[in-house]
């Protein structure tokens, strides 16, 4: 997994990072948000884009507006999910109507003008792109999610819908929680020492019998493998969002005063 490819860029006070490889893909725009920047708000609320109890709507969708300007996505549909860690694939095929969210954990299209966002705050968003085909795809893979194989099962979803094959996709993963941080339990820990048999994604934290740290990520990486997508194609952020509160939010380390990221990405037409 490639951690080198990655920019912090900035765009009227709006900081998020940015992948040089999906960068070099023509009419392609992406970005994974961070806490900073954002509307006016209470201190300590940040740059927050999901729907919590304690911000406004107005001020998040003012946040959405800013952060779509920042990635030069502005004027785009935008398209997120219901997320309920699932491994449900939603595709796009048409954007003549109404956008209502659907229930799922990831997204696809082949369409210009869509930006594809995925929600996080701990779980790992992963962004997907073939530069052969022009699909795309946005995915929220939190560990149930990940246990599922919700990055597997989106892979083999846009090789049906849009004949992708796996060897040009280029895979991105922003940040996360990660095994530093990622604690659980013995039966949670043991679920994915099952899921995933040949990786050891499950360590004692320190002798303490009943509480285990998770690689999430290495999870992901097996699924790639998996699926068929080159090493060389597969990019990793490396930051975790527990450990740095300062730049990203933490469900785990805030809990409910915790705000949302995300991960966006899609395709420009020329009249944009």
């Amino acid at each position: 997994m490639r951690t080198d490819g990655f920019v912090l860029r900035e765009f009227q006070g709006i900081p998020y990072y940015s992948c040089r490889a999906l960068e070099e893909l023509p009419g392609l725009n992406h970005g994974f948000s961070t806490r900073r920047g954002g509307a006016p708000a209470d201190a300590g609320c940040g740059f927050n884009l999901g729907e919590v109890s304690w911000d406004s709507r107005e001020r998040i969708h003012e946040n959405r507006n800013r952060f779509l300007s920042a990635i030069r996505l502005e004027g785009t549909l935008f398209a997120t999910l219901n997320q309920v860690h699932s491994d449900r694939v939603y595709i796009i095929r048409d954007i003549s109507g109404q956008w209502n969210p659907p229930v799922g954990d990831a997204l696809a299209t082949r369409l210009e003008d869509v930006a594809l966002a995925v929600q996080v705050a701990d779980c790992m968003p992963v962004l997907l792109a073939d530069p052969v085909t022009k699909a795309i795809a946005a995915v929220h893979s939190g560990w149930r999610g990940t246990l599922s194989h919700v990055m597997l099962k989106t892979v083999r979803e846009i090789q049906k819908s849009f004949g992708v094959d796996p060897a040009n996709l280029l895979a991105v993963i922003g940040p996360g929680i990660r095994s530093c941080c990622f604690e659980v339990g013995p039966e949670v820990a043991e679920r994915f020492t099952k899921e995933f048999p040949e990786c050891r994604l499950a360590k004692p934290v320190g002798t303490n019998p009943e509480k285990y740290f998770v690689d999430l990520c290495e999870a992901l990486r097996a699924d790639l493998e998996t699926a068929g997508i080159k090493a060389e194609n597969r990019h990793d952020l490396g930051l975790c969002t527990c450990c740095n509160t300062g730049q990203f939010f933490s469900n785990r380390a805030e809990g409910e005063r915790a705000g949302r990221m995300m991960a966006v990405i899609g395709r420009v037409s020329r009249r944009i």
